[in-house]
């Protein structure tokens, strides 16, 4: 089977895929059933959905991702929702393995459902290999072949991602050859500290790489999370050249990460498992670096929550791209349908295979994001909302006339009802996802902030594993 499979050929397998569950064993037995689909997952860490050159960035460089995304589907607003922790990457990937919202992922009962098992009871050879720090290590060891990085070592070694494309490359020589494989590749790139060889570096000059367009010196108000270590990783005021030299490092590491990409496919190819393997790109969030006066992650805008999500492969139309929302914990059971696997009861997540095979618009209208109890965020259609309870603030945003965020309309009269509706809204995802935060508390801290607040937050970064 070649990437050029029809679409008829994509709809047949999937709707097999899905009737087989309700098939007993002598009618699957009575029909040889096609050959099961390999699946390699390439999931990267902080790599804003902006980052790869055929999505629209022209200043970056990554070959292999472009083929991928003109290869297959890409989903134009996918998102992490947010999460408990500053180390977002930490219930963004346990949200994504156990296809839960992550008010709901912790504190599971023994044997809850979690990716690696269900394709483990499908039949397949499941395999991770990724970053140790600030990931799901309680379901990862349910892979049938379970490894961790050197976080350090890999991001400082100048060619990030090396390791766990040596070992992918080694794992598909020796695999089991009667069964179809799940791999799981999560990078820890391009989290920092980032550090790229020369060839990476030269390829950028950071006096000619734009800003971003909603970058500023400094974030307007008190988010609630300005002191932290992510938001240390550059001095206040943000200075251009400083975001600037942020940026090609950035790029640098992204291409390096993009080059070990290439060498998994080219293995791939190499045993002849290219043309029966489903690939998937995603990260488990974005990052600012300078847009909104911010570093890190640990926000609501588009840049940090907002995630690259591509499916390639057997039957998986060409050089589509998609506007309807998904998020990360989507991609458990979205897997399930597309190789045919049980899809366990009782997730979060819907699968996005209806929507790739062209049989629907969307699975869902409203998509709710959440920070701690601090930030909560409500998307429908062109419009977003974020709330700060604690400082009582609300930004209104229409994403199609602003993608980057800069126009708060909050305040504007003329939106007075549609900003009613969108909080109402929000706390209709609340209750559909059990978050017992509050939209508002009695006495809310002051907004405000000034040079001698962001005085606190001095620009050396802080040694250690970071957020």
């Amino acid at each position: 089977m070649t990437r050029s499979t029809t679409r008829r050929r994509f709809l047949r397998v999937y709707s097999l895929g899905a009737a087989a569950l309700a098939l007993p064993r002598s009618a699957l037995a009575a029909e040889a059933a096609p050959r099961k689909p390999n699946v390699l997952f390439l999931f990267t860490d902080d790599q804003r959905e902006d980052t790869i050159g055929a999505l629209g960035n022209p200043h970056i460089r990554t070959p292999h991702l472009d083929s991928l995304a003109r290869s297959g589907v890409v989903f134009r607003n996918a998102y992490c929702m947010g999460g408990f922790s500053a180390a977002v990457c930490l219930p963004s990937r346990m949200m994504l393995l156990r296809g839960r919202a992550w008010f709901s992922v912790r504190g599971l009962p023994a044997g809850f459902p979690n990716l690696p098992a269900a394709l483990n009871e499908a039949g397949y050879e499941t395999y991770h290999h990724g970053k140790r720090g600030n990931t799901d290590i309680e379901v990862q060891k349910l892979f049938t072949h379970s490894k961790y990085l050197d976080d350090s070592a890999d991001r400082t070694s100048g060619y990030p991602g090396k390791p766990v494309a040596d070992e992918a490359i080694a794992f598909l020589k020796a695999r089991d050859r009667a069964k179809p494989f799940f791999m799981y590749l999560a990078f820890g790139n391009p989290h920092d500290p980032r550090v790229a060889a020369k060839q990476y570096l030269d390829a950028y000059d950071a006096d000619k790489l734009p800003l971003p367009p909603n970058f500023a010196p400094f974030h307007p108000f008190n988010n609630g999370d300005l002191l932290i270590r992510d938001e240390r990783l550059a001095p206040w005021p943000r200075t251009e050249a400083e975001i600037r030299r942020h940026l090609r490092d950035y790029y640098a590491v992204i291409t390096a990460l993009d080059e070990q990409i290439g060498r998994i496919l080219a293995a791939l190819r190499e045993a002849g498992e290219y043309d029966n393997t489903i690939i998937i790109f995603s990260s488990d969030n974005g990052l600012a670096i300078g847009s909104h006066g911010l570093m890190g992650k640990q926000n609501l805008y588009e840049h940090s929550m907002g995630v690259p999500l591509i499916f390639a492969g057997p039957g998986i139309p060409q050089g589509r791209t998609l506007d309807a929302f998904a998020y990360l914990f989507d991609v458990f059971p979205t897997v399930c349908d597309l190789v045919g696997a049980r899809v366990p009861e009782g997730l979060d997540g819907k699968s996005l295979a209806p929507i790739i095979a062209g049989k629907a618009e969307g699975v869902r209208d409203t998509v709710f994001l959440a920070y701690l109890s601090i930030q909560r965020a409500v998307r429908r259609g062109r419009w977003k909302l974020i709330r700060y309870p604690q400082v009582n603030v609300t930004q209104l945003f229409d994403l199609e006339a602003d993608p980057h965020e800069t126009k708060d309309l909050a305040a504007d009269p003329a939106h007075a009802e549609r900003v009613k509706e969108l909080m109402a809204a929000m706390a209709e995802q609340q209750k559909l996802f059990g978050d017992a935060a509050p939209l508002a508390v009695p006495d809310p801290r002051p907004a405000a902030v000034d040079l001698d607040f962001f005085k606190r937050a001095p620009g050396a970064a802080r040694k250690g594993k970071g957020a």
